[in-house]
């Protein structure tokens, strides 16, 4: 059964959501933490984000292969170099360090909360679905790259 949320949502968008959710929980509640040096290690985060999903889309673009996220199926070539040789998704894993960077910033325990669920939200209704239709177009090739590289780091 296809879950309704597969590839329905862009993940800017979700960066966008999970980043909101995460300062409302953090405006309106007492879990707030001193953390020396946040500013420094947010700006750390936000620019290690940034850059490893930058890589990804200068990857995929250098290909000449779809960056849109919702089709999948739209892509013309497999990328398994630049970025995609340590990581499977490299703009979604910098959009986790952009979050991991806004969530230092916000110094609240329940915004870290954000983070696994982002995670499981990424691999569930966007990953799963992308690994799916690149399977059924690449086949083996993409099953030894999948045994390669790991999803994440």
């Amino acid at each position: 059964m296809v879950n309704v949320l597969e590839l329905k949502v862009p993940p800017l968008a979700l960066v966008f959501l999970f980043g909101a959710l995460m300062w409302l929980v953090s405006t309106y509640s007492t879990f707030t933490i001193a953390l020396p040096g946040r500013s420094a290690f947010a700006l750390i985060f936000y620019t290690v984000g940034s850059t490893i999903v930058l890589a990804g889309v200068l990857t995929f673009r250098r290909m000449k292969t779809t960056v849109n996220p919702l089709t999948p199926e739209a892509t013309t070539t497999m990328v398994t170099s630049g970025i995609y040789r340590f990581t499977r998704n490299p703009m979604y894993l910098g959009f986790l360090f952009i979050l991991a960077g806004w969530a230092i910033d916000l110094s609240n325990l329940l915004a870290f909360a954000f983070l696994p669920l982002f995670v499981w939200y990424m691999n569930r209704f966007q990953i799963l679905p992308e690994e799916r239709a690149l399977a059924s177009k690449f086949s083996e090739p993409f099953t030894r790259y999948k045994r390669s590289v790991r999803r994440w780091l």
